[in-house]
């Protein structure tokens, strides 16, 4: 049985897809980055080069990018929640955010009602709605799919938000918090779009670029546009969809190859890109996969319209591809730098080094031109979010949970 699928992105470059992209300039993006220069705790999170692994695995270069020392949350999400509460606060104040910092904004809202956002999550996000709400001064109202591990829901309770697990999978969960919004008058903050919400989505999308800014100025000895190959994790597409758009203009439209991985059993986007016209595909199901975070079953239209125009394609990974990322990544070649590397963020690594390690797949590598001229990038979006089960695959080498 193979653990990656792959398929070819044959809507690339079709110009009606295109005009997405431009809400991710590259001015936009250090606005961005500005913001969250501006709030308590901020640091430029490091990027690796493992010079002894990119040896081993006969390519140029390896760079992985390690969101979990970002705001203390172990993952990136905290990026885009801030982001987006700070772009709904100067909504309701009528005000430009570009011309404030945080401090700014906090000292005009705190004599304001407290805000109740409520969100669905895998555990990342929600655990930035918690910590985003107390920094802001307002309430947080976490809900969770069916099966999330009792230390993601620890750690949204650590920020003094309420949190629950449903018996329902992720898409039901956001169905449902979406009504309790409704009835309730709170506001919805999550990290997908659709019809009829697409202003709070788009901000979150536009916060994660900060890491792409950040990218700019590490990779100033080596040219961006030098790198060759992006490989993205994918859940609804959110993430991904925003540093593939930011990228893409930050390289004058001459992006490096992007590659987008996302989890068997939640491949909405590898089945959106099997479809005959390219219409977004929701999966159906349990969705049951390690990579919590990325276990959605319907794909962010936001997201999928801007993957459709530049990605190169999509490939569907078992969890035993993102097992091998982890302990690569955790157990270093050489003088390489250790990189502890959560389910979610490790299977762009595992996708690259099974690519390269393994007979198999001979021809991708080939198709994408993986080879000893390759400079590859991978951000590893968290860090060890769920312990116990780091532990069961780095220590004990299993390949999924239990």
């Amino acid at each position: 049985m193979q653990h990656i699928k792959w398929v070819e992105n044959r809507f690339k470059g079709r110009s009606q897809h295109m005009k997405s992209v431009d809400l991710y300039s590259a001015e936009r993006m250090e606005k961005v980055n500005d913001f969250h220069a501006s709030m308590p705790g901020y640091e430029q999170t490091p990027l690796h080069e493992l010079k002894n692994l990119s040896e081993l695995l006969g390519v140029g270069s390896i760079y992985v990018k390690d969101e979990s020392e970002r705001f203390g949350l172990n993952a990136f999400k905290g990026l885009g929640v801030s982001y987006a509460m700070a772009g709904y606060f100067a909504g309701e104040l009528d005000i430009e955010l570009d011309d404030f910092t945080f401090d700014q904004l906090l000292g005009k809202i705190l004599d304001r009602p407290p805000v109740i956002f409520s969100t669905a999550t895998d555990g990342n996000h929600g655990k930035g709605v918690a910590w985003a709400s107390e920094l802001f001064y307002q309430e947080g109202r976490v809900y969770m799919p069916e099966g999330t591990a009792k230390s993601r829901l620890d750690a949204v309770l650590e920020y003094g938000a309420e949190g629950v697990i449903t018996e329902m999978n992720y898409d039901e969960t956001v169905e449902y918090v979406q009504e309790i919004c409704r009835e309730n008058g709170w506001v919805h903050i999550q990290d997908t779009a659709w019809e009829g919400y697409t202003e709070l989505p788009r901000y979150i999308m536009q916060g994660y670029t900060t890491i792409v800014a950040e990218l700019k100025r590490q990779l100033q000895g080596t040219n961006p546009s030098e790198v060759t190959h992006v490989i993205l994790q994918a859940g609804v597409g959110s993430f991904a969809g925003a540093m593939a758009a930011a990228i893409y203009n930050l390289t004058n439209g001459r992006p490096p190859r992007i590659i987008v991985v996302e989890p068997q059993k939640a491949d909405c986007l590898h089945q959106s890109a099997k479809s005959e016209d390219g219409s977004p595909v929701r999966v159906h199901g349990s969705l049951d996969s390690m990579m919590a975070g990325l276990s959605c079953g319907a794909p962010s239209p936001a997201g999928w319209e801007i993957l459709k125009s530049v990605a190169d394609g999509f490939a569907s990974c078992g969890d035993s591809v993102s097992a091998t990322g982890m302990r690569v990544l955790g157990n270093p070649a050489g003088e390489d730098e250790k990189v502890i590397s959560g389910e979610s963020g490790a299977v762009p690594l595992g996708f690259l080094y099974e690519v390269m390690t393994k007979e198999e797949y001979r021809r991708l590598k080939e198709q994408l031109g993986l080879g000893a001229d390759s400079k590859v990038l991978t951000i590893s979006t968290e860090g060890d979010t769920n312990p116990d089960n780091y532990r069961r695959v780095v220590w004990d080498g299993k390949d999924g949970y239990g």
